[in-house]
């Protein structure tokens, strides 16, 4: 199933997407209970959102062995997580802001796992339990500043920084699926997901470990090669073959 969070008639409405319509679900919690009330509406009159709301986002770095080399580091031991604001998010067809005085922009097309329940310490059979849905996140970069400083919130977490959507897919199966990235329709980054050195649950497994991650949290999941600059007015596409495309468009500060 696809879940989408839509602004229509300017009211935040969790929707089944149903072909060419959106189904409301009236659960206030549609990732424990879903019910589906009778009401539907075109696609035509919303707006999308992020399809979650997260207390936290947890990003994983060099988890493609050939984004590793073209970073010019070397495969860490154990997963490389940083975290995201939930204030840099920003929903499929929303605009990406290029700050001033950053001089390099980047794009990172990745595969996100959205939670329906918390988990701390949890085992693999628990932790591919506790998954509600997959969608994709462009994990915008801001190249220049993770030199400069050595580290990686700064030039991750600007607003709009992180792109989700367009909606969450329910019935996602990680495998041998494509990611890809184009740029004006250009692709810049084509790999399949399992060249990823550590599988979804495997990195919910390991960051459970450390920290408890709620329901609605989000876990993007890495990057393959092919990352490179954005420049003002252009339009990327993030892709994941069953989940479908996440867009947006640079714009001046």
């Amino acid at each position: 199933m696809k879940i989408a969070r839509v602004l229509h008639q300017g009211e935040k409405k969790w929707v089944l997407i149903d072909g060419d319509v959106y189904r409301v679900i009236t659960s206030l919690c549609p990732w424990e209970n879903m019910d589906i009330y009778p009401e539907s509406f075109s696609l035509q009159n919303t707006t999308f959102l992020p399809p979650t709301i997260p207390s936290k986002i947890v990003a994983v770095g060099l988890n493609y062995q050939d984004h590793i080399q073209e970073m010019r580091n070397t495969r860490a031991e154990e997963p490389i997580l940083f975290l995201k604001p939930s204030s840099a998010l920003l929903p499929h067809l929303g605009e990406i802001v290029y700050p001033s005085g950053v001089s390099r922009l980047d794009y990172e097309a990745e595969l996100a796992i959205i939670l329906k329940r918390s988990i701390k310490n949890d085992t693999f059979d628990e932790a591919q339990n506790a998954i509600w849905g997959f969608t994709i996140c462009n994990d915008v970069t801001a190249r220049d500043l993770q030199s400069k400083d050595q580290q990686w919130t700064r030039s991750k977490s600007f607003d709009t920084f992180c792109p989700l959507g367009p909606w969450l897919e329910t019935e996602f199966i990680e495998n041998n699926q494509t990611i890809q990235c184009k740029v004006n329709n250009q692709i810049k980054q084509n790999s399949k997901i399992s060249n990823r050195i550590w599988k979804g649950v495997e990195l919910l497994v390991f960051i459970s470990s450390v920290m408890t991650l709620n329901a609605l949290d989000v876990v993007i999941t890495g990057t393959p090669s092919g990352i490179g600059p954005m420049k003002v007015g252009d339009v990327v596409e993030a892709t994941v073959d069953g989940i479908g495309t996440l867009q947006n468009t640079i714009v001046h500060h």
